[in-house]
């Protein structure tokens, strides 16, 4: 270990590409419960570009170090922890910046993971799964056989929904705005995957025999979010948790009153804020065990080196199939998903 650290930070917001750059900073002294952390592999995620740009609800104080979610090992710890964590593989915790080759927190804030998935399925095991766990299990009692719908199907939540859906026997009617994904979509196992388009609403009446859909998941907004809201039975719930396209959302009153819709707004930040520890760590015992048993997994398009982090953000602004990671050790996880 060197005595300088590489982060990749900011110290405005901005294009991700005029404000990011790849820093020495001198490494924090650990107190008596800190453990310091090894980045192995961490994801770019939307809320990331949020941040950096300026756009996201809750901003860090600047100049601050980028990225949210991944996975590492604990190398180093102070002088009241025990040494048996060492080498133990962890989530990189939210708020202190994943984009840096090392990190420090406080030992008992920490979340352990599976020690036998491998470092690119955990890097992105967090954020976007337990956002789709809590979805499908906090706002409605889903019964076997229901039939729920979602855009933009083939995003990183999107897929974790199809996996979780299927594991609960509900049946997941999956939309998406591009044509080259219906079969990607099918070849990950999707049974319904239709065009996000006009046609959608009657799709559906006729699909269920004109029960409609238990619930709807919102993560692109505009028209899109006005059809689902056309396909929901009558006493069913709309749930909003992204906005893909800036497009205002008009929905149909008639559906308010008639159909008592419930419209409602899901930020998984928030939710977590109100979770204790205890109940957080609990809370991803139901996305990480089926992790561990092979049950579902989590897509990665490519990886990227630490310091080809500009390379990594241009491939991510693509049409891609999967999640991009940043890696420590870029070899090493791309031995991992063969």
């Amino acid at each position: 270990m060197t005595d300088l650290n590489q982060a990749i930070r900011y110290h405005e917001h901005g294009d991700p590409f005029d404000v990011l750059s790849l820093a020495n900073i001198p490494f924090k002294n650990l107190g008596p419960r800190d453990v310091r952390i090894e980045l192995q592999a961490a994801t770019i995620h939307p809320s990331d570009l949020g941040l950096i740009h300026g756009s996201y609800g809750k901003l860090r104080e600047l100049p601050a170090v980028a990225g949210r979610e991944g996975v590492g090992k604990i190398v180093e710890v102070g002088s009241d922890v025990k040494e048996g964590v060492l080498n133990k593989v962890v989530s990189l915790p939210d708020g202190v910046g994943a984009w840096q080759k090392y990190c420090h927190a406080d030992v008992d804030e920490i979340i352990f993971l599976p020690a036998l998935v491998p470092y690119n399925q955990l890097a992105v095991s967090i954020l976007n799964p337990l956002t789709a766990w809590r979805l499908l299990n906090d706002f409605e009692y889903l019964r076997e056989g229901d039939v729920i719908i979602q855009n933009a199907a083939n995003s990183a939540v999107g897929l974790s929904v199809i996996q979780f859906a299927k594991k609960l026997g509900i049946t997941c009617v999956n939309l998406v705005r591009i044509e080259d994904r219906l079969n990607d979509l099918k070849s990950f196992g999707a049974e319904e995957v239709w065009l996000d388009n006009e046609d959608v609403p009657q799709r559906i009446r006729e699909f269920t025999e004109n029960k409609g859909c238990a619930m709807a998941l919102n993560s692109v907004g505009g028209r899109s979010a006005v059809r689902l809201a056309k396909c929901v039975s009558e006493g069913g719930i709309h749930i909003t948790f992204g906005a893909m396209v800036s497009e205002p959302v008009r929905f149909p009153t008639r559906n308010l009153i008639f159909d008592d819709i419930r419209f409602v707004g899901f930020w998984l930040d928030r939710w977590k804020r109100k979770q204790s520890l205890a109940q957080l760590r609990n809370a991803l015992e139901d996305v990480l065990q089926p992790l561990a048993l092979n049950e579902v997994k989590h897509p990665i398009d490519s990886v990227f080196a630490f310091d080809d982090f500009e390379a990594a953000l241009r491939r991510n602004s693509e049409s891609r199939f999967g999640k991009v990671l940043l890696a420590r050790d870029k070899e090493l996880i791309e031995k991992s998903i063969n």
